[in-house]
């Protein structure tokens, strides 16, 4: 079977992988175009298209599939196409390319969690289970029926990074099984039943944390906005960011958003939220790394009750 395989970043890459590993033809890679990055915003290839390179398969860079992409997937006489976060629609007449049409492999149980953020989504809104799917890609978001389904389990402490790297090498699996059981004639793709929930791209403001929030309700904003965008909160008019976190229900007290540290060999930080309080174990103050919460609460100027010299809120 003839594979033109469509993905960009590096979750993606596994499933390039596991194509080859598991002997399909990848004839061609297409990959969204060279973008900036880091301080001096050196143009960089997709992981994709660095990992095609390597494994000496033909790159086709577009970030909008316009004729002569079209043209150019045409050329590559593929029998299907596999698309893994493209990041760009694919258009009618492309559709029309393969013979046996485009699989889509999504991180979602669909129809819940259509759109660009399943995973997010998911961990903000508290499910307990999620997984991927395959599925015939259509004109619509994310409507296509069915080929194959898994399941993973949401971890208390499962950020959207780690789960989505675990449903990208499961998924890896699924998509390849779902590619050979379309060659030899075994699957045929069952419509979407159930409700549907959709899941836009999230931007900066919803890793924007409101302290008037359940505890619980936060740390899934911070499980499911991290890495990206990126969990947040202000302090002293600087963006704060914010990594892990614990509940802390024993402390019921503390109003939303103020602070208390807890001194000792390694200080406790504690943050009252609209239930009980939550324990921050990473932190990032402006112009600083990452670092552990109980390093940065040294710097700080607390009492022997665990009071800070001002008042220390987040906003």
């Amino acid at each position: 079977m003839r594979v033109i395989f469509a993905g960009t970043p590096q979750i993606a890459v596994p499933c390039l992988d596991r194509l080859f590993s598991d002997g399909l033809d990848v004839v061609a890679v297409l990959t969204r175009e060279d973008a900036p990055l880091g301080r001096k915003r050196v143009l960089t290839p997709s992981p994709v298209a660095a990992r095609a390179v390597e494994l000496g398969v033909p790159v086709i860079k577009a970030n909008q599939i316009d004729d002569d992409v079209v043209s150019a997937l045409s050329a590559t006489e593929a029998d299907i196409a596999a698309i893994v976060a493209y990041g760009g629609l694919v258009p009618p007449e492309a559709l029309e390319v393969p013979r046996h049409g485009w699989v889509n492999l999504h991180f979602s149980l669909l129809p819940a969690w259509r759109g660009a953020a399943p995973v997010q989504h998911s961990i903000i809104h508290g499910d307990d289970v999620t997984g991927a799917v395959t599925f015939r890609l259509e004109e619509g978001l994310d409507t296509g029926p069915v080929y194959g389904t898994l399941t993973e389990d949401i971890a208390p402490d499962d950020t959207a990074g780690a789960l989505l790297g675990r449903l990208s090498e499961s998924g890896a699996v699924l998509l390849s099984q779902t590619l050979h059981g379309i060659d030899a004639g075994r699957l045929s793709p069952i419509p979407q039943s159930g409700p549907v929930t959709l899941a836009p791209k999230l931007g900066i403001e919803d890793g924007h944390i409101d302290w008037t929030e359940p505890a619980l309700a936060i740390r899934r904003r911070i499980n499911g906005t991290t890495p990206e965008p990126g969990p947040w909160t202000v302090l002293d008019g600087k963006r704060f960011k914010l990594g892990a976190v614990a509940l802390e229900p024993s402390v019921t007290e503390l109003e939303p958003a103020v602070l208390r540290v807890l001194p000792g060999r390694a200080p406790r930080v504690l943050v009252g939220t609209g239930s009980h309080a939550l324990e921050l174990h990473e932190v990032q103050p402006a112009g600083k790394k990452m670092m552990k919460a109980s390093d940065w609460a040294r710097g700080l100027d607390i009492d022997e009750q665990g009071a800070t010299g001002k008042q220390v809120s987040f906003s």
